[in-house]
């Protein structure tokens, strides 16, 4: 069994811990246990990480493709053979079942994976002159980048605030989040023992709003790299726009699920329901708002709840689970309040509402349907294991009610009509659209939203270019 790890941050390769430092009691949320206690960064330890960021990119930008595709691809054999460790060590801080957490790790070794040969791939182009003379477009990386990480995919998450900046040339400092810190640590191990220099890659983690403004306040950072809700996001853009930093912001989503009367319904459900569930609902691009034409509302809201009725929740320790606790006690509180607010509007509740038993933070899958559009769930996300289910007569009031909201990161259609499919790839506003299909992530395919969801891209060659900036040389 593996045991949960003495929690440190790493400044310069040391694991500073101790020294009389404030710390963050990290718990368990199945047992709602302290399970380790996290020191946070002072001013002086923050200045330590901004001078040796500064010193690690003097050294990485100089950096050849070949050692940064090494770095990286031997962090991703590392991540493999340390996969099951630290799946564990993500059960147990964030909540999700232990088989999530293993293909959480995956996604990290397929990024670095990928990263790994787009190093070889970041192209400038020569352009068209009269001889003698001669005009370039390069790119260079972008400088130090102050990375943030959300709780939600404690592993994922860092993978993609490490590989970018890395892969471009830049070096990193990352401020994880204090409740899922033992997952951040172990990715960035896996890099320095792949022979990062330990000047490129920090990991702080303090009181938020302390870590932000010392971080963007520095001349030494030169990017901001967020995910995280819409409205943290707007402070740290305001924050970042007093240094002209250059900023990459993947926000909050209310994911809306177009589900028209072609479909299988079945097929559908098998599909929608455990994407529901995954990570108890705690993910940016998870299906939330099903927009459900009338003919097959009935029976895709009744075969929803007794699917959700099925599904086992527990310890994501325990084999079997399907659905862990929700990562912290904000979390069921918040449920508590849009779901009770939505039963006060008119919502009819199928099945869920409540937490479960008196020990952690368990909460029930829930259904609600016919939901009006003034109940806060239906503008708020909701961060849980709730489906909103509603019937709509036909596509243009059902592409109209996915394209409501100002949150626009994700988005899924299910259709058999080849022309709808098109008609709707056109007018969906989403940075990802999924059509009959919940997988909208892979390495090699930019991940990011628009309007209130944010900008700018992760993953993909996007993702590295966006920690670089372009150069136009002209030689007369």
């Amino acid at each position: 069994m593996t045991q949960y790890p003495t929690l440190h941050m790493i400044i310069d390769g040391e694991k500073v811990s101790g020294g009389g430092r404030r710390t963050f009691s990290v718990v368990n949320p199945a047992t709602a246990e302290t399970i380790g206690e996290l020191p946070l960064a002072e001013a002086a330890d923050l200045d330590r990480a901004l001078e040796t960021a500064e010193k690690g990119f003097a050294i990485w930008r100089k950096s050849s493709p070949q050692e940064r595709s090494a770095v990286l691809q031997g962090a991703a054999d590392l991540l493999v053979q340390r996969q099951d460790d630290i799946a564990h060590i993500a059960s147990m801080e964030q909540g999700k079942p232990v088989a999530e957490a293993r293909i959480e790790v995956m996604m990290s070794v397929n990024l670095f994976k990928f990263y790994a040969g787009e190093v070889f791939r970041l192209y400038g182009r020569e352009l068209v002159r009269p001889a003698g003379t001669r005009s370039t477009v390069r790119h260079e990386p972008v400088g130090p980048v102050a990375a943030f990480a959300p709780w939600n995919f404690p592993i994922g998450n860092c993978g993609r605030k490490l590989g970018a900046p890395i892969a471009a040339g830049c070096s990193v400092i990352m401020k994880a989040a204090e409740e899922t810190p033992g997952s951040a640590l172990a990715v960035v191990q896996c890099l320095l023992d792949a022979g990062l220099p330990k000047e490129v890659a920090q990991a702080v983690f303090g009181v938020p709003d302390e870590v932000s403004r010392h971080l963007l306040a520095s001349p030494i950072t030169r990017k901001l790299s967020f995910t995280g809700s819409t409205v943290v996001g707007k402070h740290l853009m305001k924050l970042a726009a007093d240094n002209m930093l250059r900023t990459t912001m993947e926000l909050g989503g209310h994911g809306p699920v177009l589900v028209f009367d072609d479909v299988d319904v079945d097929h559908v459900l098998d599909v929608a329901v455990p994407g529901k569930t995954r990570n108890c609902g705690q993910v940016c691009v998870s299906p939330t708002r099903f927009i459900v034409q009338e003919d097959v509302f009935e029976r895709f809201r009744d075969g929803f709840i007794a699917r959700m009725e099925a599904t086992k929740v527990g310890n994501g320790q325990e084999e079997g689970t399907q659905m862990g606790p929700m990562a912290n006690p904000r979390r069921p509180e918040a449920m508590d309040r849009l779901i009770g607010n939505a039963k006060e509007k008119g919502a009819k509740l199928g099945t869920g509402g409540e937490r479960i038993g008196n020990q952690g933070y368990f909460y029930a899958p829930t259904v609600l349907s016919e939901v009006p559009l003034d109940a806060d769930i239906m503008s708020e996300e909701p961060f849980g294991p709730v489906a909103l289910i509603n019937p709509y007569r036909g596509e243009e009031e059902m592409i109209a009610e996915a394209n409501r909201l100002p949150y626009a990161l994700a988005a899924y259609s299910w259709t058999n009509d080849y022309q709808r499919q098109h008609r709707l790839a056109d007018q969906i506003e989403a940075g990802m659209v999924g059509i009959n299909s919940h997988m909208i992530g892979a390495a090699d395919s930019p991940f990011g939203g628009v309007k209130w969801s944010g900008h700018g891209s992760e993953d993909g060659p996007e993702g590295v270019l966006a920690c670089m900036v372009t150069k136009a040389v002209h030689e007369g």
